[in-house]
């Protein structure tokens, strides 16, 4: 059930409602008994564990294989170290 939040279009109280989604939304304010509004909410973070909830979970095995060799064949190889040719003074 989703938490809902209003604020009293009067007093300025700021209240949360953890309510269903079918139930009527509050219509006063708690305090002072004057209208709210329900204030729009970012919601809160959803974590989902396990597999199966990204889209790279359904690939299939020959794409992954392909994918990682494209992700090897682009990384920088280290540079070939070359021996010292330094000249010697006769």
């Amino acid at each position: 059930m989703p938490t809902y939040e209003y604020e009293c279009t009067n007093c300025e109280y700021l209240f949360e409602r953890f309510q269903s989604m079918t139930d009527e939304p509050v219509k006063r304010c708690p305090r002072c008994r004057h209208k709210v509004r329900k204030l729009l909410s970012g919601g809160a973070g959803m974590i989902f564990k396990g597999s199966g909830f990204y889209t790279t979970d359904y690939r299939s095995e020959n794409y992954k294989k392909r994918a990682k060799e494209d992700s090897e064949a682009a990384k920088p190889k280290p540079a070939e170290s070359k021996p010292d040719k330094k000249k010697s003074k006769d």
